[in-house]
């Protein structure tokens, strides 16, 4: 090409999807301009291929960590804290769109709860639960579930993130939502149950069920997740697959690998019961053939991951041999199927290796590898002598042997024939989401104590997580 040649200019934009789904794709724009007629000839030539990442939603408030169940019971609140601020440490909160939720109304809670019960949560308090001996036992509140001060406040924040969660899914504005203060499972509809007093797992799914017509629920808390499966026994339109420890009077005695489901839920409730010291190795063998097989034959439309950290080695109340990697490695595996993803948090008891392994699955989700020292943190001595982020498996004798875990694997991959292709749901109007205004300020009570949310709207913060137009923390 010389100088007299014409102007020639070509501009070639060129898009090709790398996956199916539309958040993973391979750019590729290509250009040539040729100009500069008179002097010299000037060829641009660019080449870009970048895989966009996923859009990934985080929800946390600080008032949910700064509850207290009381003196020596396992459920510490206190780890969400410990957990949020090692996300900070890691600078994991610039590559996430960060939100604090809303507080979930009282008939947000009883799209599944009874009236009567959310009532009931919603008026104890330390100071006149001894006047409700009767209402106390009706509703399963006491020891393991105790009354604390703020205890409902508690609960709508953890069910609001959730509820939340689901809703940025439902709309498309994120791919992927975390909400590690929630997955509190064994909630009932009319009772609280094992540390847990509203199940946002179920307000979660009944909100994903107004844009998807199935959604696969998948716990591996070291406990069966029995107020999840409970719920949606008797649909097709969820199904529930609890990994857990099972047998020995074990808590919540449930969960056997014969609980299948009932009427249209036949075969849509998933259990595998595990022994003692199961491993990394057989636990994920095991976890990849049975979720693989389910999202073939299910073809769920978004998932709901459930990740109690008790199933890590050496936690208080578990009883697992699993590493912080091996724990992960079942959050990295439902991530690469690409579908809209709620993930939770659960039990967990030994709370620097809950802070530890919560943060190793942000990192997971955000495809970011971490350092293994843990960088300075408002929490740094919880987790010394060695500072490191990442924990072996443990010692504990392995009794789920190979022709147990054979078995197993043989009897749900069986059940999971009967489903001859994946249910379907007539079309219909999709219900809106709850519309409630805020209260009016000046109706508040001024002997009542203004929480930090109250606060934040008060006040323009200096401590936000991102500057200018990336600012994503608003309420």
């Amino acid at each position: 090409i010389g100088p007299s040649s014409l102007l020639l200019s070509l501009v070639a934009l060129r898009f090709s999807r790398l996956h199916s789904s539309p958040r993973n794709r391979l750019t590729s724009i290509e250009a040539i301009i040729v100009v500069n007629r008179s002097i010299s000839v000037v060829v641009f030539f660019f080449l870009e291929e970048m895989r966009s990442k996923d859009k990934i939603s985080y929800f946390y408030d600080g008032d949910v960590g700064s509850v207290y169940f009381g003196p020596n019971h396992p459920m510490k609140p206190h780890r969400l804290c410990m957990t949020h601020h090692l996300i900070l440490a890691y600078g994991l909160h610039s590559k996430m769109e960060v939100y604090r939720p809303h507080k979930a109304y009282p008939i947000e809670m009883a799209q599944f709860h009874s009236p009567d019960y959310v009532e009931f949560l919603q008026r104890i308090n330390p100071e006149n639960k001894d006047l409700f001996p009767n209402e106390m036992a009706r509703y399963n509140l006491g020891e393991d579930c105790p009354v604390f001060e703020d205890m409902f406040e508690f609960c709508q924040i953890y069910a609001g993130a959730t509820i939340d969660a689901a809703r940025r899914l439902n709309n498309k504005l994120c791919d992927i939502a975390i909400n590690w203060a929630g997955g509190l499972h064994h909630a009932k509809k009319c009772d609280a149950s094992g540390f847990c007093y509203i199940n946002d797992l179920v307000l979660g799914i009944l909100e994903l069920l107004k844009h998807h017509p199935r959604v696969l629920y998948i716990d591996i808390d070291v406990h069966h997740g029995d107020g999840v499966e409970e719920a949606f026994y008797f649909t097709d339109r969820v199904m529930t697959v609890s990994f857990h420890k099972f047998g020995d009077k074990f808590f919540p005695g449930t969960g056997d690998v014969k609980e299948i489901g009932e009427r249209e839920g036949k075969f849509y409730a998933i259990n595998v019961p595990l022994r003692d010291g199961i491993d990394d190795s057989s636990f994920n063998r095991l976890f990849r053939a049975i979720i693989s097989k389910v999202v073939e034959i299910y073809q769920p439309g978004a998932i709901v991951l459930q990740c109690g950290a008790d199933s890590l080695a050496r936690d208080r109340l578990g009883c697992f041999n699993l590493s912080i990697d091996g724990h992960a490695e079942c959050v990295k595996f439902v991530k690469k199927f690409n579908i809209p993803l709620l993930v939770t948090g659960g039990g967990g008891y030994t709370k620097e290796n809950v802070a530890r392994c919560w943060t190793v699955e942000t990192g997971i989700l955000l495809d970011t590898e971490l350092p293994n020292e843990i960088p300075d943190n408002d929490y740094i001595k919880y987790f010394g002598p060695d500072y490191s982020l990442k924990i072996p498996g443990g010692h504990i004798e392995n009794l789920n042997t190979k022709s147990y875990i054979s078995t197993i694997k043989a009897q749900i991959l069986d059940n999971l024939r009967y489903i001859q292709h994946a249910p379907s749901v007539q079309m219909q109007e999709v219900p809106p989401d709850f519309y409630i205004p805020d209260f009016d300020e000046d109706e508040r009570n001024p002997d009542v104590r203004v929480d930090q949310r109250s606060r934040d709207k008060q006040i323009q913060r200096d401590d936000e997580y991102f500057d200018g137009d990336k600012d994503n923390d608003a309420s």
